[in-house]
């Protein structure tokens, strides 16, 4: 994808920084969040099916996690770590996708709405939003897709931003709101259009909206194949909404570069908490086959159980390397240089994870589908994501347009 002097002095490998870091985290990981799964979801369940409170182990998990050094790991000003320093860690919270990353506050949509606040923010908006979200305090949301209009082409997105006086008033209709439906939920970073006679990519800009502003109706919350999210994933309302001017993120025009700038190192987390739920998939699948016996031997046995084990391995190894790389080039040469392979690794990354999430179902049989084992779920958010934050084709065209320009 890029030529081969670009990978001089190429290093994949975690520094000793990273791995004094990811022993901590997998030492906290056995502890105390694997044990804490079944709580989760029993708590969870007596709050209700689709209630939205926090469970409070979460809560406990979250002080735990601070108390053991292992806060705010993916802002990189903060933790001193490069972009393929945190993506193995990230790796690691993938394992237990609902509960890791937010126990060390890098949860997205969060995670992403902080790094705006981080860049682009003034001041005045990152003492009131920024600090909290650091804190653990508050959580946030980010509305970007519409139902009306096909959001993977974003300058469809038709949401209004119009300035009147001292204030910018905002009409429109978001879904996919991931995050708003918590009780914590405090702000939404909106995307709409303040100059629709602009160029194409200068006519969006991003808002700063506090949820509980006149005229933000949050219409339901939305299930994934069924399963309703504790933070939920927000169809909301925009009428008439009145914030300040100084509620603009950045500048008015800058609401496509700021998305790439927020997009970017967001990639490589996703991909590689994708992956990590493709390893737990893996081992599940692997301790299920051993353990379970049909036809006179283990279902390890098998000759396609066996071809499912190495197609896996194979698979997330390949997967892996390639979001790896990607780290290191966007540390070496920025998100900008990178463009063709955070693109790759949208696609590959979440497709692995369904291939092999899908073999560790079909090892567990019926139980596979029932919520006894965490394999349907993930298999679930695994799935969405080849549509959520641009769906694969989009990622596939980008990757295939900067190909054909090599030979052009």
């Amino acid at each position: 994808m890029t030529t081969a002097t670009a990978y001089a002095g190429m290093d994949l490998g975690p520094s000793a920084r990273a791995r004094e870091l990811l022993a901590a985290l997998e030492e906290f990981m056995a502890e105390r969040v694997y044990p804490a799964e079944p709580v989760y979801a029993a708590q969870l369940e007596q709050a209700g099916p689709r209630s939205h409170t926090l469970p409070p182990v979460v809560e406990e998990l979250k002080a735990e996690a601070r108390r053991r050094g292992l806060w705010n790991l993916f802002l990189p000003d903060l933790s001193g770590l490069s972009n393929l320093e945190y993506a193995y860690l990230a790796e690691l919270t993938g394992r237990s996708p609902y509960l890791a990353p937010e126990a060390l506050n890098c949860a997205a949509p969060d995670t992403g709405n902080m790094e705006l606040l981080h860049l682009f923010g003034t001041p005045e908006q990152q003492a009131r939003w920024l600090a909290p979200l650091l804190d653990g305090r508050i959580r946030s949301g980010f509305s970007m897709t519409e139902p009306g209009v096909a959001s993977s082409d974003a300058r469809n997105i038709s949401t209004s931003i119009t300035r009147d006086g001292d204030e910018y008033v905002i009409n429109g209709h978001k879904w996919w709101t991931t995050g708003a439906a918590d009780p914590r939920c405090e702000l939404l970073v909106v995307m709409g259009k303040t100059d629709p006679s602009a160029a194409p990519h200068r006519q969006q800009s991003m808002v700063l909206v506090p949820v509980d502003t006149p005229g933000v109706e949050i219409v339901r919350s939305l299930p994934i194949f069924g399963y309703h999210d504790q933070h939920g994933h927000c169809e909301i309302r925009f009428t008439d909404v009145r914030v300040p001017v100084t509620n603009l993120l950045g500048g008015e025009g800058d609401g496509f570069a700021i998305a790439q700038a927020r997009l970017g190192p967001g990639r490589v987390h996703h991909a590689m908490r994708t992956l990590g739920m493709a390893e737990r998939g893996l081992e599940l699948l692997v301790r299920r086959t051993m353990s379970r016996v049909a036809f006179g031997g283990p279902l390890s046995d098998q000759g396609v159980v066996r071809t499912w084990i190495a197609e896996s391995r194979m698979e997330i190894e390949q997967a892996r390397l390639l979001v790896l790389k990607t780290a290191w080039l966007i540390d070496r040469v920025g998100a900008k240089g990178a463009a063709t392979e955070i693109a790759a690794i949208k696609v590959v990354a979440p497709r692995v994870a369904r291939a092999v999430l899908d073999r560790a179902i079909q090892a567990h049989g019926g139980g596979g589908v029932t919520e006894d084992f965490p394999i349907a779920r993930m298999w679930a958010s695994a799935r969405i994501l080849a549509i959520a934050d641009g769906p694969d084709e989009v990622h596939i065209r980008t990757v295939a347009r900067q190909e054909l320009r090599r030979y052009r």
